[in-house]
């Protein structure tokens, strides 16, 4: 990766956050990549929470996900998280969740749309013009891979 913004978050892993193997679930990983989307967006200035009270939303739109080494209960791990892709209409997150000894454990991607809610269906709009200081900031900090 180069240059670019990344953030990092401690992950708290709890024993409910396991399977019958005693591993982490693979889905806590996408709970995970989101929590770190957050702290991406709150590092940078900006509020979630305040583009949903506009009528706005980001869903989800595909997710790509690689497992490498498993976390279990009692390990420490963070969430790195950067933008990887900003079309205007797409972006795309890149995430690692790594151990403490800093060794990536999942790696993956989740691209999101802008949309709104018009007479009771959401319609994508684009993110560039809808937020354009946002998208900016983005391209502004976008990790090239």
């Amino acid at each position: 990766m180069e240059q670019g913004y990344v953030s990092e978050r401690e992950i708290q892993i709890m024993y409910a956050d396991t399977d019958m193997m005693g591993v982490i679930y693979h889905g806590n990983y996408l709970k995970w990549f989101e929590v770190g989307r957050m702290q991406l967006i709150e590092d940078i200035g900006y509020d979630y929470v305040a583009m949903e009270r506009e009528g706005y939303y980001a869903p989800v739109y595909n997710v790509d996900v690689t497992y490498r080494k498993a976390l279990k209960y009692g390990d420490r791990a963070s969430v790195r998280t950067w933008v990887e892709e900003n079309t205007g209409i797409r972006t795309t997150y890149g995430y690692q969740v790594v151990n403490a000894a800093g060794e990536v454990c999942t790696e993956g991607t989740t691209t999101h749309i802008v949309v709104k809610k018009v007479d009771g269906e959401f319609k994508p709009v684009p993110f560039k013009k809808i937020f354009p200081d946002w998208f900016r900031k983005y391209e502004e900090i976008k990790v090239e891979k």
